[in-house]
C-alpha cells in the first residue's frame, strides 16, 4: 500500500472525546474495562478450542476460536490509540500511521463481515444438509474457509485506501473523529477529489450489503427448515443456538450499517458517530463472547473439563 507523498498534511489531529477532565477520567475507565474484558474473553475461547480435543474437531468451534482472534485484533487496533488520545489530549497522528490505522482497521471490519457470512453457512450446511455437513465441512474445509476470510477481509481495501492516499491534503488537518475514518479524511482533501469516494462507497457497499444478504438467506434457509421439522427438542435447541448467532449479525451490522450505509462518513453528526463508532469497536467485541458461549452447553462443558485438568495437574502435576 503506497502512501502519498506530495502532501502539504504530515500529521492529522484527531478531535476525539469532548467534554472535560471528568468525562475524559470516565471514559478512560469504562474503555479499560472494555478492552480489558475483550482480551480476557476472547483467549478463554482460544484457550479452550485450543486445549480441549473435541471442541478443535468442530467447524463451528474452530470458526468462533479464529473469530476471537479477530476480536482481540480489533479492539488493539483502535482502543489503545483512544485511551493514549484521552491520557496525552493532543491527538497527533503521522499521515502514514493514519491511513495504516484506516487500512488495519477497516481490513479488520471486512474480515468480520466474512467470518459471520462463514458462520452463517456452517449452520445452514449443519441444520438442513446434517448428512452431508462432515464431508463438506471438514476440517481442511474449515481452514480454507477460515484463511480465504482473512485474505479477503485484508485484500479488500487495498484499492480505496490507496485512491484516498494519494488525493492530494493541503490543510485543513483536524478530524473531528476518534479514528483515522475515511469519511472525515476525504471531508479534509482537497479538491478535485476524483473518484475515489465513488468507488470507495461501492466497496463499502458491496463488502457490507453482499455479506449481509448472505447472512439473511442462510438464516433464512435454517429458520424455514426448522419450523418444518418435527423434532421439537433439536428444534427448540437450534433455535437458542442460531438467535444468540442473529443476536451477533444485528448488534454488527445495526451499528456499523448506521454510521457506513445510511450516513457514509459522518460529517453531519460527529457526535452520533463517535458514539456509535465507541459501540462496534469497543462494546461490541465485550459483547459478542458472552453472546456465543452464554447458553452454549458444549463451551461450559469444555470449560468444566480443563478446570478438572488444571485442578489434577495442581495436585498430582499430571496435565491429561
Amino acid at each position: 500500500m503506497e502512501m502519498a507523498n506530495e502532501t502539504q498534511v504530515t500529521e492529522f489531529i484527531l478531535l476525539g472525546f469532548g467534554g472535560g477532565p471528568k468525562k475524559h477520567l470516565l471514559l478512560l475507565i469504562l474503555l479499560t474495562a472494555f478492552y480489558v474484558l475483550t482480551l480476557a474473553e476472547n483467549m478463554a475461547i482460544i484457550t479452550l478450542v485450543i486445549l480441549d480435543s473435541h471442541l478443535s474437531r468442530l467447524p463451528m468451534y474452530l470458526l468462533l476460536g479464529s473469530f476471537s482472534w479477530l476480536e482481540i485484533c480489533y479492539v488493539s487496533t483502535t482502543i489503545p490509540r483512544m485511551l493514549f488520545d484521552l491520557i496525552t489530549l493532543h491527538g497527533k497522528v503521522s499521515f502514514q500511521a493514519c491511513f495504516l490505522q484506516f487500512y488495519i482497521f477497516f481490513s479488520l471490519g471486512c474480515t468480520e463481515d466474512f467470518f459471520l457470512s462463514a458462520m452463517a453457512l456452517d449452520r445452514y450446511l449443519a441444520i438442513c444438509h446434517p448428512l452431508h455437513y462432515p464431508q463438506i465441512m471438514s476440517q481442511n474445509a474449515c481452514y480454507a474457509l477460515m484463511a480465504t476470510c482473512w485474505i479477503l477481509g485484508f485484500l479488500w481495501n487495498i484499492v480505496p485506501v490507496t485512491l484516498i492516499s494519494k488525493m492530494s491534503f493541503c490543510g485543513p488537518n483536524v478530524i473531528d473523529h476518534l479514528l483515522c475514518d475515511p469519511g472525515p479524511l476525504m471531508s479534509l482533501a482537497c479538491p478535485p477529489l476524483g473518484n475515489a469516494p465513488f468507488i470507495y462507497q461501492i466497496f463499502v457497499n458491496a463488502v457490507i450489503l453482499g455479506n449481509l444478504l448472505c447472512v439473511i438467506l442462510s438464516y433464512g434457509a435454517v429458520i424455514l427448515s426448522l419450523m418444518k421439522t418435527s423434532n421439537q427438542g433439536s428444534r427448540k435447541k437450534a433455535f437458542s443456538t442460531i438467535s444468540f448467532h442473529l443476536m451477533v449479525v444485528t448488534i454488527f451490522y445495526g451499528s456499523v450499517g448506521g454510521v457506513y450505509l445510511a450516513a457514509p462518513g459522518g460529517e453531519s453528526n460527529p457526535e452520533i458517530t463517535k458514539a456509535a463508532t465507541v459501540f462496534y469497536a469497543a462494546v461490541t467485541p465485550v459483547l459478542n463472547p458472552l453472546i456465543y458461549c452464554l447458553r452454549n452447553d458444549k463451551i461450559k462443558e469444555a470449560a468444566g473439563r480443563l478446570l478438572k485438568r488444571m485442578e489434577k495437574w495442581c495436585c498430582t502435576g499430571e496435565y491429561r
